[in-house]
């Protein structure tokens, strides 16, 4: 196994995962697309398989498949694309495999873009113990758990619906402070969308080929207030500016392929 030696600890850049992809540490079913590695992750694609499950799980100290057996209710190809039913539970193989260098963790969550539709995602790794998380030195498959909540949608082999990001020690701990709503305006001012139970299929991979209005309905301030209402699915602004730092990168440099 390969040994990497951070220089800078923090989440990896894009010439990182670049290196990372070229020695071998990260592999995929497909060639890797010209635009899948972001500035500081890895957008993770969909393979061809897929499962209907019962319910949700974490494999314990089995692999992801052997746990899929016992609760499986049955096997969908996505090769065509497939309608993912809103309230349903999923299980898809990835297109990308892990060999993780050590000194190397790694952790997933969801696209911007899966999270404006209300799809709640989950990574899983083979024996792992926790959602999201990929341990240092793990080799194997990546799973991916997928339960849309609001709306109806359809995916295909590549269709991106979370991302990874590899880190490397411990980087400093930022301070954090809580966001509010924006609910200024006037009487009947719109400050937010509430999506549409009844809205048709949203194909993840038509960007921008989707009318707003079929999915959103837009709120509006009544006497400075907004009520919602539970088991809804909403988006609202937020009444600050967010600001990311971008010197937290970290560099890394391969020390000893030998090693492992």
């Amino acid at each position: 196994m390969q040994s990497y030696e951070h220089t800078t600890p923090g989440i990896l850049p894009c010439q990182s995962i670049e290196a990372l992809i070229a020695g071998g540490a990260i592999t995929s079913d497909t060639a890797f697309d010209a635009d899948q590695v972001q500035p500081a992750s890895l957008d993770l694609r969909l393979s061809d398989q897929a499962w209907r499950v019962r319910a949700s799980f974490l494999p314990g100290q089995r692999t992801v498949e052997d746990r899929i057996a016992d609760v499986a209710m049955h096997r969908i190809d996505l090769s065509g694309g497939v309608v993912l039913e809103r309230g349903c539970v999923y299980i898809a193989r990835l297109q990308e495999r892990l060999s993780l260098p050590k000194g190397l963790i790694a952790r997933a969550n969801p696209k911007s873009s899966t999270g404006r539709v209300d799809v709640f995602v989950r990574l899983l790794t083979d024996r792992g113990a926790s959602f999201d998380d990929v341990a240092e030195g793990y080799e194997g498959a990546l799973y991916l758990e997928i339960s849309p909540q609001t709306f109806p949608i359809l995916v295909r082999p590549g269709t991106r619906l979370n991302q990874l990001r590899l880190k490397a020690g411990e980087p400093p701990k930022l301070e954090t402070r809580s966001v509010g709503v924006e609910l200024q305006g006037g009487e009947g001012s719109v400050v937010g969308f509430r999506g549409r139970r009844h809205a048709g299929v949203i194909d993840l991979d038509n960007i921008d080929g989707h009318d707003p209005r079929d999915f959103w309905e837009p709120l509006t301030l009544r006497r400075g207030e907004l009520l919602l209402d539970p088991g809804e699915f909403y988006i609202l602004a937020s009444s600050d500016d967010v600001e990311i730092p971008v010197d937290q990168a970290a560099e890394m440099t391969p020390i000893d392929p030998s090693v492992g």
